[in-house]
């Protein structure tokens, strides 16, 4: 056997950076999506016959039945925050070790939360259809909408994204309110207070969501939380899609509930769901004039989106040369839940 055939194969779903490629490349074999569509499965179960390392994205789903088709594999490198599209008990089982990046994307996540905030509230895509459709005349008494300064703004989260909003936030002169439903132990970011679930849905002008998801998040603003919160607000999604309930998210819109819902994350994406829709609710797609919806852009910061896979890339190096890899969310005890975004 030569020394090129015994190098590990390395599968990566996704199209990745160059650099990442010649970093994996130097110990391995390397196949990848050469495309911007992910290996479809059959491709990919065919690669992971004979490799001992893959790299996923968003779009992966590792369960039992992928994990039967790589019986050499011994780890998966998640180019990921949160890893709820990975069955982390199933790969222990079977030895194979899950490692995350957990901070990388904490920044642009929280600089794109705040975006929506503002694009949502200050009506700036239903302003530039105007423009751009010919019925500016100049300055008219429209479109006025909500500032961020002197509003109430409520953040359920409180992990590394929902902390880094709040700082970012105070700037800004709106009073934070906070409730994790992860009870985390980290005492809250200066100039938040902490209030109960009821409470920061009756207060919240804006209702920022940077909750992980979990079984007792999954559709956790449905009809029931959406009629309490206060009316008139404006609620943004950064974390996941399945929090929400999107048509009932709609129906509030429709109703004049709720002012404005702004999501970059959509429940067809939750891979974890084995009930998730194909696609987007309809009606949600339809509300142009309330709603801003953009298409999973928490991350997308070229410099940024390639230290995150140089960081997993790095992780996958450590494990095949028998290394500890940092950020390795298997190991002795139980599988960790999915990191708190």
């Amino acid at each position: 056997m030569t020394a090129r055939a015994a190098r590990p194969r390395i599968v990566v779903t996704n199209r990745a950076f160059p650099e990442t490629l010649a970093l994996l490349a130097a110990d391995g074999e390397v196949v990848a999506s050469r495309e911007s569509e992910p290996l479809p499965r059959a491709r990919l179960e065919a690669e992971l016959a004979d490799a001992e390392a893959l790299l996923v994205f968003m779009t992966d789903l590792v369960d039992e039945a992928l994990l039967a088709k790589a019986p050499r594999l011994k780890v998966v490198g998640a180019a990921l925050k949160g890893f709820d599209n990975i069955d982390v008990a199933a790969c222990r089982r079977r030895g194979v070790q899950v490692t995350i990046v957990p901070d990388l994307l904490t920044v642009p996540t929280a600089e794109l939360a705040i975006g929506l905030m503002i694009g949502l509230s200050r009506h700036i895509l239903p302003g530039d259809r105007l423009v751009r459709g010919g019925g500016f005349a100049g300055w008219r008494p429209t479109l006025y909408g909500t500032g961020l300064s002197g509003s109430t703004v409520g953040i359920l989260g409180l992990g590394r994204v929902g902390r880094a909003i709040a700082e970012r936030l105070g700037p800004f002169g709106c009073s934070l309110l906070g409730c994790d439903p992860g009870a985390g132990t980290e005492p809250p970011p200066a100039g938040l207070r902490p209030v109960t679930f009821e409470r920061l849905l009756a207060a919240s002008d804006f209702l920022v969501l940077a909750a992980p998801l979990t079984p007792a998040t999954v559709g956790l603003f449905g009809r029931e939380a959406l009629a309490a919160l206060k009316p008139g607000a404006f609620l943004v999604n950064c974390a996941r899609g399945s929090l929400v309930e999107e048509a009932a998210v709609a129906e509030a819109l429709e109703s004049g509930r709720l002012a404005g819902y702004a999501s970059d994350v959509f429940a067809f994406e939750d891979w974890a769901r084995p009930d998730r829709p194909s696609g987007i609710e309809p009606r949600l797609l339809a509300a142009c004039d309330t709603s801003l919806l953009t298409p999973h852009l928490g991350s997308a910061v070229t410099s940024l989106r390639r230290e995150i896979e140089l960081a997993a890339a790095r992780s996958i190096l450590a494990v095949l040369r028998g290394e500890t890899p940092p950020d390795c969310v298997t190991g002795s005890g139980e599988a960790r839940e999915p990191v708190r975004p």
